[in-house]
């Protein structure tokens, strides 16, 4: 199965949910938002979300920090 990860052909078996596609990734479920066809995911739903073929995901972590005011 192929799909698109921000912007990136990824080649992957098929009948993986998103929770796997993290694993395969090596990303933590925590701290992230993940978008599937212009779909916002809910993260109670990465586990029985079933990928498909030619989806285009985005995965948007994060990141704490920012210029602190005087």
């Amino acid at each position: 199965m192929q799909i698109i990860v921000n912007g990136i052909k990824q080649d992957l078996p098929s009948e993986l949910s998103l929770l796997d596609l993290l694993k395969h990734l090596q990303i933590s479920p925590k701290q992230i938002a993940i978008e599937i066809n212009l779909t916002v995911i809910n993260a109670e739903a990465y586990h029985t979300h079933t990928l498909n073929e030619g989806d285009q995901i985005e995965i948007i972590s994060f990141m704490g920090g920012g210029a602190h005011a005087s």
